[in-house]
């Protein structure tokens, strides 16, 4: 049996009267990058910071490397190994980095938290970690105001991988970036990938991206799953009716606005039906059509 490097079953979490996520299923191999899309309000980053603890689900099931993590953590000692595990990558850099210490202070302080090393060992480690995203000596005596904003996401991402953890979440990681920039920050992070086995998890409503990220793709909305599978089948044939209105909402030559307004109505023509049949006795639990990702 695979083992996976994170499996998510039947989550759940309402705000209220509002169901944000509703019934998540998907998993992720070593070394596998999935991409969770969907528009604002759709559950995508809910359901992530489910997965770094953030917010606590109502109902489900996350596991990591096969051990449940769905119960309170309690000790200190299980709360560190829960954090190395599951690290995020946030969207603003600025907002995430203390703008009062130094680059390397910052890389530093995950290392000191986590591990038992000695202060040589320590800066050799942090050196090495802002080594592999493209920075040196000069950034790391620098405030984080004095980096441009790829640089800060690139020291983002050296404090996340300081952890070694087995997953990396990225939650709209390159939104906030120029075109240039964003390239550059995925070649790394595939490059990050292809050395160290970490899995991906990109929380992002860009599908031009998402096509040169992510093995599997799974489509939110209003907090439920209705699509998923390898990436190119799905963005190739989607079968929902949501996932072809992402899909030609992105601006390309030929952008068709006839064609949003189609999928729309489709969107609520298929909703109207989904909900005339779960109103029916015959099949109480129908909902939208549903492509999963084979094991």
């Amino acid at each position: 049996m695979t083992e996976y490097a994170l499996e998510v079953e039947g989550l759940r979490k309402s705000f209220g009267d509002h169901v944000a996520v509703d019934d998540v299923s998907f998993s992720l191999r070593p070394g596998g990058s999935l991409a969770i899309v969907g528009e604002s309000g759709s559950g995508k980053t809910t359901t992530a910071r489910m997965l770094v603890g953030l917010e606590r689900p109502d109902s489900g099931r996350i596991r990591v490397g096969g051990r449940d993590r769905s119960a309170v953590a309690r000790g200190r000692a299980t709360r560190l190994a829960r954090a190395r595990e599951i690290q995020m990558v946030f969207q603003d850099p600025y907002l995430s980095l203390d703008p009062r210490v130094s680059v390397a202070q910052c890389v530093e302080e995950p290392l000191r938290l986590h591990f038992a090393l000695g202060e040589q060992e320590r800066r050799a480690r942090r050196d090495e970690l802002l080594a592999r995203v493209g920075l040196g000596e000069r950034e790391a005596d620098a405030l984080p105001r004095r980096l441009s904003g790829g640089q800060r996401q690139r020291v983002a991402i050296a404090r996340a991988l300081a952890t070694e953890p087995k997953v990396l979440i990225l939650d709209e990681a390159t939104a906030a970036l120029d075109v240039s920039i964003q390239a550059q920050i995925l070649d790394l992070l595939a490059e990050i990938r292809d050395d160290t086995g970490v899995g991906y998890l990109f929380v992002t409503h860009n599908l031009a991206l998402v096509r040169h990220i992510a093995d599997d793709i799974l489509v939110l909305y209003q907090g439920r799953v209705v699509e998923s599978g390898p990436t190119r089948d799905v963005l190739a044939a989607p079968e929902h009716p949501y996932t072809r209105l992402l899909l030609h909402s992105v601006p390309r030559p030929g952008w068709d606005p006839a064609q949003i307004a189609a999928d729309r109505r489709a969107l609520a023509a298929a909703l109207q039906e989904t909900t005339t049949t779960t109103e029916s006795p015959q099949d109480p639990d129908a909902h939208p059509a549903v492509r999963s990702v084979s094991p």
